[in-house]
């Protein structure tokens, strides 16, 4: 994205991996081919369980980031590229709905708490997990300064060249923390808002990792930067020789993404694609998910790793937008970013 997750650099290798497996699955073999992000990430172990307890060969596809997956399963809906897709986010979900990518099926899994971000009625689509995008600060950069609150704090001339954003038409998080302050200011007020972000020195760059470990001074680069824009979860990979996170996500600013997973229409093997959103949603996949993309579990009472209790507790109350104004507006509003920030 999505993307999108702090672990982008190891869910290559994870993916290719079980990609592989995929791909040298014998003729006759019960294959189910899993549309993805790039940033999809899974132990090969719980596919092979998978596989021992169904006789299914999950087949990872990879396909971009959130809007990439979104625009090729609307593009391909004639003859889908594959029986599941697993990617398309809150901000994009309304458009693969509109375009009738997803087929109906209620996972008798969705009520252990995916449910909870539930889109439509005829359950298309099932979250399968939440990544809140946060501006998160270098705590001991900070020191003198203090620290910032809220957005509008982001604008004080103390944090002066202080903030780096991504890109809203190149990046997930990007777009993501756009949506935020438009849910913050409002329709009437975001722009004056970046108005005074751009006065104040904010750097665009075009995704998450250029941000994060190049100009962030919190992360493995140590750049000049000490507020970025990531997720809620990021500081909880930040721990420091002490046992302290080095780095905070600063919960007041935070945008609610959630990833959803579903079988899409006319998929080849949908039977077994609706047993694949199962696994998706069940306690064992849903267990790994913090660890192998560090998001949060959709499914309730799925413990986080210890890391997370202090380091990145999921907001209570972060910012919202409905999923058809997202849509209806989108490229309106990145149209009307470009103009301000970039001229």
């Amino acid at each position: 994205m999505l993307r999108r997750v702090l672990t982008a650099v190891f869910a290559g290798s994870l993916l290719a991996a079980c990609s592989v497996a995929g791909n040298q699955a014998p003729p006759g073999e019960r294959v189910v081919t899993l549309v993805t992000h790039d940033s999809f990430a899974v132990k090969p172990e719980l596919l092979d369980a998978f596989k021992a307890e169904t006789g299914i060969t999950i087949k990872p596809l990879a396909s971009g980031d959130a809007g990439a997956l979104t625009n090729k399963l609307v593009l391909t809906k004639g003859s889908p590229i594959g029986d599941v897709a697993f990617g398309v986010d809150s901000t994009f979900a309304s458009r693969a709905l509109k375009e009738g990518v997803f087929a109906e099926y209620a996972s008798p899994e969705a009520g252990k708490g995916a449910q909870r971000y539930r889109l439509d009625p005829p359950d298309r689509l099932h979250a399968v997990d939440v990544g809140d995008v946060c501006v998160n600060i270098d705590v001991a950069a900070l020191k003198d300064k203090g620290e910032p609150k809220s957005y509008a704090d982001l604008t004080d001339p103390k944090y002066r060249d202080l903030l780096v954003v991504q890109d809203p038409a190149t990046s997930s998080p990007g777009l993501a923390f756009l949506l935020g302050t438009i849910a913050e200011f409002g329709e009437s007020g975001w722009q004056d808002y970046w108005t005074k972000l751009r006065a104040n020195g904010v750097k665009v760059v075009s995704g998450w990792e250029e941000a994060y470990t190049q100009d962030f001074s919190g992360s493995s680069g140590k750049g000049p930067r000490p507020v970025v824009v990531s997720y809620a979860s990021s500081p909880s990979a930040e721990i420091g020789d002490d046992g302290n996170p080095r780095t905070k996500a600063l919960l007041d600013t935070c945008y609610r993404q959630v990833e959803y997973a579903g079988v899409l229409n006319g998929a080849k093997n949908a039977d077994d694609a609706r047993k694949v959103v199962d696994f998706l949603l069940s306690e064992k996949f849903q267990a790994d998910v913090p660890g192998q993309m560090y998001v949060y579990p959709s499914r309730e009472g799925v413990a986080l790793p210890e890391a997370w209790t202090k380091a990145a507790p999921l907001p209570d109350q972060a910012r919202t937008l409905p999923a058809g104004q997202v849509d209806a507006n989108r490229e309106q509003w990145v149209a009307q970013w470009r103009s301000l920030v970039q001229g």
